[in-house]
């Protein structure tokens, strides 16, 4: 019969590899889609619904919704200090639900931070590929999309947590 420390060090490891496995899921889907984007649309937009939903290729080298462009290699590595950060976090993580919002965010920030280490103009300096436009919505790209997913969850995460304290309390 698997004791209480058998249980846990299980419990962890799946915990492990399911941060994992979307963490390496979206990294792939980011890199495949931007590798799309920046060979499919060098030539201009398409639009998928009229002017409102496109795919428009667009390289950015701030930070979100454009902002910081002057800031290039210091978003790099802060980016690269909250990879750290959340891998971490993500180790010592028991909730499901956490572990899930901080492997979308960690995703996100490691398919971004690639394309400011990689990519032209340079180590550091790297512009981030976004192609998904909608409506007066600044361009995305899976990446960001996955920030944005994880922060939710992270949102939901806390009301239920605070939701059970409250409730035991």
């Amino acid at each position: 019969m698997p004791s209480d420390a058998d249980n846990a060090l299980g419990a962890r490891s799946s915990r492990t590899r399911l941060a994992a496995g979307i963490v390496i899921a979206i990294v792939a889907l980011d890199l495949i889609t931007k590798t799309w984007a920046v060979h499919e649309l060098a030539d201009g937009p398409v639009e998928i619904i009229g002017e409102s939903v496109s795919f428009r290729l667009a390289r950015n080298t701030g930070g979100a919704f454009s902002l910081f462009q002057a800031f290039t290699p210091l978003l790099a590595i802060v980016a690269g200090l909250v990879a750290y950060f959340l891998v971490r976090t993500l180790r010592r993580t028991h909730d499901t639900l956490l572990v899930v919002a901080l492997a979308f965010v960690l995703g996100g920030a490691i398919g971004n931070l690639l394309d400011r280490l990689f990519r032209s103009p340079g180590f550091l300096r790297g512009a981030v590929v976004d192609f998904v436009h909608v409506g007066d919505w600044p361009t995305f790209n899976v990446a960001d999309s996955a920030i944005t997913i994880g922060a939710v969850l992270v949102i939901v995460w806390s009301v239920r947590t605070s939701v059970r304290e409250h409730q035991d309390g």
